[in-house]
């Protein structure tokens, strides 16, 4: 956890978007990155999101990692999309909590690798509120319980802007993870929280655990403040 004071009460802009397509996220984060470089966004922003049913195939993504036709995705009404994070293929679904960080790294006196780390650390600290012991893999990023992943991390710099970010699943339908080798790692066994405890989970309580580890770990102070026109009615 970075712990450099330059971060201190660092002003963050929250929103929890509830239930929306990837894609508009996606433009959403994109026009925020844009904003912020400009400086026509003052603060980091962080959103909260829950998505339709997705695949998205980061920069290093093969379609090698997608084990089943697109046909078959459209029959199941689940979309592909190429986008620009790092890391590999990996599924987005109801159930799962997603989190995007807006922030300047520069102005933040953060490197990429203490980034990661700390969302790395967000996604334990959240974990272990529910009653799980996560921990990490240096050589495969996310959260990880035994040999299970919990959590995934895939983000973007741009110009020193991150975008994109980690997603942890809650009460995730974990079948869609089948048809995939999800980031790119071959056999490998995704879990959720409800797997994991035995019992369906309170999104809205992993929910706020997991932002206010956030606001914690990033010593984020929340401040009250719309995204303009750059979010939606």
């Amino acid at each position: 956890m970075n712990n450099d004071n330059r971060t201190a009460g660092r002003p963050c802009i929250i929103h929890d978007l509830g239930r929306r397509p990837y894609s508009q996220v996606l433009t959403l984060q994109r026009d925020l990155v844009q904003a912020r470089q400009d400086r026509e966004l003052a603060a980091d922003a962080l959103l909260l999101v829950e998505h339709d049913p997705v695949f998205t195939l980061g920069r290093r993504g093969l379609r090698d990692g997608l084990l089943v036709s697109e046909a078959f995705l459209k029959q199941q009404g689940i979309s592909l999309v190429h986008i620009e994070r790092g890391g590999d293929i990996t599924y987005h679904g109801p159930g799962q909590l997603v989190a995007y960080l807006i922030m300047d790294l520069r102005l933040a006196g953060l490197g990429v690798t203490s980034f990661v780390c700390n969302i790395e650390e967000v996604m334990l600290r959240t974990a272990r509120d529910a009653g799980i012991q996560a921990h990490t893999d240096p050589k495969n990023r996310g959260a990880w319980v035994a040999e299970r992943k919990l959590g995934s991390i895939g983000i973007a710099v741009r110009h020193g802007i991150t975008f994109h970010g980690l997603a942890l699943n809650v009460n995730t339908d974990l079948t869609p993870f089948s048809y995939i080798n999800p980031c790119g790692l071959a056999g490998v066994q995704m879990t959720s929280l409800a797997l994991e405890t035995g019992h369906h989970q309170d999104f809205d309580q992993i929910k706020k655990w997991l932002t206010g580890h956030m606001k914690e770990v990033f010593s984020c102070n929340p401040i009250s403040a719309p995204l303009t026109a750059l979010i939606w009615d």
